[in-house]
């Protein structure tokens, strides 16, 4: 089973944006002006909050040059989009140029995420190949989009072997992905996820990551912190965010229960929002949620969620 539909701490390279920013509109994109959306463009968030491409489709419309522009004129200063990797290149071509043209930083795309077996748990050489043809795959798309950071999960764990044997084969699994990603200014971001919705997994934990990352000791591989698995998994959000710090690189959103907008659980993401932006993060934070109400007033009240949660 494929995950579904995955920040760099300096978002797209400069340098990408400027030559993609340069490129002549495209038609998609002067479809996207002559069907501008309706709300009126609002201040700037504090912390770049990352909506889904498709999160704003009944108030942007289908066309996702509109729906990027439309983004931008709330207020949001990042997108993600956890498929482009699979996407056709003329479609990243046009989110990567649109992203440059309205000034939005890019989050992480989903590099490997297959939760139906074992992979960095194992210590074969078939494995090991595979991984690092992942890899591989994973550098030509930052290539291409200009975004450095790709979304790992560490597959199933393995209930024939004992643990601390996996949690050896995962960091060196590890260690050899990152002879391929380092040199090259790709840095994977490892995420936990919950064992209720996704059971069988091997990496589930804020600590556990981060005894993985330390083990790994490279720049290129650092932890995504999912706020909506780790409350379910752990709790303990701000103190765990501060004791790992140093190794995470990525987050994601969603409040519990539900997996929808803030405000419509119980996490109280104003506060850990205040702590993240005390910290001088400059990272993306992806709206990887979905919306408590159905159609164009639901996503209207995600705006108004994350507006009344950027208030500090």
């Amino acid at each position: 089973m494929k995950r579904r539909d995955f920040i760099t701490r300096g978002g797209l390279a400069a340098a990408a944006l400027t030559l993609r920013s340069a490129t002549a509109a495209s038609p998609a994109t002067a479809a996207s002006q002559k069907a501008a959306p309706e709300a009126k463009k609002a201040g700037r968030f504090k912390l770049k909050y990352a909506p889904s491409l498709g999160q704003f489709k009944n108030l942007a419309g289908p066309d996702l040059a509109a729906q990027i522009q439309f983004i931008a004129d709330q207020g949001f200063t990042a997108l993600f989009d956890n498929g482009i990797m699979n996407r056709p290149v003329a479609e990243q071509d046009l989110i990567v140029r649109e992203a440059g043209r309205w000034g939005l930083s890019l989050g992480p795309f989903v590099l490997y995420a297959d939760f139906s077996k074992e992979s960095f748990v194992l210590r074969d050489k078939g494995t090991r190949e595979m991984l690092l043809q992942k890899m591989k795959q994973g550098l030509e798309t930052m290539d291409r989009i200009g975004c450095r950071q790709a979304l790992v999960v560490l597959g199933r764990y393995d209930a024939s072997l004992a643990w601390d044997y996996q949690t050896a084969n995962v960091v060196d699994n590890l260690r050899a992905c990152m002879d391929v990603c380092q040199p090259k200014g790709l840095v994977i971001v490892l995420e936990p996820l919950n064992p209720k919705n996704h059971p069988g997994l091997f990496l589930t934990k804020i600590p556990q990551a981060y005894a993985i990352c330390k083990a790994v000791s490279s720049p290129s591989c650092k932890i995504l912190d999912d706020m909506y698995h780790q409350q379910i998994t752990e709790g303990n959000l701000i103190p765990n965010i501060e004791t790992a710090w140093d190794e995470i690189a990525a987050f994601h959103i969603g409040d519990n229960p539900g997996r929808n907008e803030p405000t419509t659980g119980e996490i109280n993401y104003r506060n850990i929002f205040k702590y993240i932006h005390s910290r001088g993060y400059e990272g993306v934070l992806c709206m990887e949620h979905g919306q408590s109400r159905p159609g164009r007033d639901g996503e209207q009240a995600v705006i108004d969620a994350y507006r009344a949660c950027d208030q500090f």
